[in-house]
């Protein structure tokens, strides 16, 4: 059924048509004008006798009771007013609701319309606060755990896509991608000026697709940019309402592209085959399809439960030794603030994410064994470094699951009793009575995690320098 507001226009329309007066339907149908009033205001949902009443008296059928169009422009604007007054942001503003009568005008319509659409265009844009930002991206990935970080319609879209340009084996090309790319009606094109608030930048009008130079080092990393980019036109993604529809937006756009990476089949044929040799190694996975080893281990994630029959964990952890990303369904207890959120926190000092940060030789991954208040888990992790400092990207299992893995014969073992504030975080007494009060030190800012984003139609976008860098394009 329409909703309560057109249902409640299209009566009255057909009933002013008709000439009649709620008393005089009401009369027809053997209910009272109050009634229908209520009805014709979208206060109350009539039975579907009561509407196949109604239009027999208006000569109509009941469907077109039942259309979701306005009956006229002037319905829509009042329509659209009546949504718009509902809507959290408005209410927000504290101010009374606004029933436009006969006497209101169209031009009076039309600019208190357009001014509730300012309004929740502002409210779109407006800058993402770092609590909502940190709290919006909680909610995500407590959401994700419940599905055990998999996605089965975006697994299933992407092996079709990949399909599609006949790709069956090991690293996905260029020339697949640009393929894929084609296919939608898009071109790729390779820019040495993008925006600098954007990663890439599709022309919807001219159906091009623009990236960085395809000269720049890591160049690798241009295919998930490209296939990222074509999957907000597969997915069917509108302009983001909220910063949390943006975040979802994000992660289905990332789910996609490792996807079509690593697709479902010959990733679960490689990792079922590791598995059975009992030699599993994100290491290996990486090599396999080209990827960084983040995208190897986040992708993973991603089949380690729904196809593999083990939970898991996954941490990035800077040198400082805070979470830019983590995720888990496997037990471990990670940190976390009030709000629940985990990024920006600090990792124990113990675990494989910091321990690997001491080793001489980081050219291959780094195994333990960490005993925790949850229990034992075996992780392994691997170290890099990129222009704002080392970090460090791991994946770990429960002890039982640690017989599939290369690197399960370590002898590195370390034990961790945190959140407890003697295991890592509390000064031991010595150097509490030496140093408390004779020392002073100004704190580094987080500043990737506190910064809030630049307004515009996508958060973190800049929409004057997107639409110059379009415009200069455009010929």
């Amino acid at each position: 059924m329409t909703d309560l507001v057109t249902l409640g226009q299209r009566i009255r329309h057909y009933r002013t048509a008709k000439a009649m007066t709620l008393d005089q339907l009401g009369a027809a149908v053997g209910m009272a004008g109050s009634q229908l009033s209520l009805m014709e205001n979208g206060r109350r949902e009539p039975r579907l006798t009561v509407l196949t009443q109604m239009a027999g008296v208006f000569g109509v059928a009941v469907n077109d009771l039942l259309s979701d169009a306005p009956p006229t422009a002037r319905a829509g604007l009042e329509i659209e007013l009546e949504r718009m007054q509902r809507s959290s942001v408005y209410a927000s503003l504290g101010l009374p609701a606004i029933r436009p009568s006969r006497s209101t005008s169209d031009e009076t319509l039309e600019a208190l319309v357009g001014l509730h659409r300012e309004i929740a265009k502002r409210a779109r844009e407006a800058i993402a606060t770092p609590e909502e930002a940190r709290r919006a991206n909680t909610e995500l990935r407590q959401h994700m755990r419940t599905l055990d970080n998999y996605l089965p319609d975006i697994e299933a879209l992407a092996e079709k896509v990949v399909g599609a340009v006949g790709h069956t084996t090991g690293a996905l090309t260029h020339r697949s991608v640009s393929r894929m790319a084609e296919n939608l009606g898009f071109e790729l094109v390779h820019v040495g000026d993008l925006p600098h608030s954007a990663r890439s930048v599709t022309d919807l009008k001219n159906g091009r697709i623009y990236l960085p130079p395809a000269s720049i080092p890591g160049g690798h990393g241009l295919r998930s940019m490209a296939l990222q980019a074509m999957a907000h036109r597969l997915l069917g993604h509108e302009h983001p309402a909220t910063y949390a529809d943006f975040l979802q937006q994000r992660l289905e756009i990332n789910y996609f592209a490792a996807a079509a990476l690593m697709p479902l089949t010959q990733s679960i044929e490689f990792l079922s085959v590791a598995k059975s040799n009992r030699n599993i190694a994100v290491e290996d996975y990486r090599d396999a399809f080209g990827v960084t080893h983040e995208a190897a281990a986040l992708r993973f994630t991603n089949l380690a439960t729904s196809h593999l029959d083990m939970t898991v964990h996954f941490l990035r952890v800077g040198d400082d030794g805070a979470v830019y990303k983590a995720y888990e369904n496997d037990g471990l207890r990670l940190p976390v603030d009030v709000t629940g959120s985990t990024e920006g926190q600090l990792v124990c000092r113990h675990w494989s994410a910091r321990e690997a940060f001491t080793r001489t030789n980081r050219t291959t991954e780094y195994y333990q064994y960490t005993d925790t208040p949850e229990g034992t888990f075996f992780e392994s992790t691997q170290t890099g470094t990129t222009s704002a400092g080392e970090f460090s990207i791991t994946i770990g299992v429960p002890f039982q699951h640690s017989k599939w893995f290369r690197g399960r014969e370590t002898t590195n073992r370390t034990r961790s009793t945190c959140p407890d504030e003697n295991c890592c975080t509390r000064p031991g007494s010595g150097l509490s009575e030496r140093w408390s009060g004779q020392a002073w030190s100004s704190a580094k800012l987080h500043a990737h995690i506190l910064s809030p984003l630049p307004s515009g139609t996508f958060p973190g976008v800049d929409d004057q320098e997107l639409y110059v860098f379009l415009e200069s394009h455009a010929g």
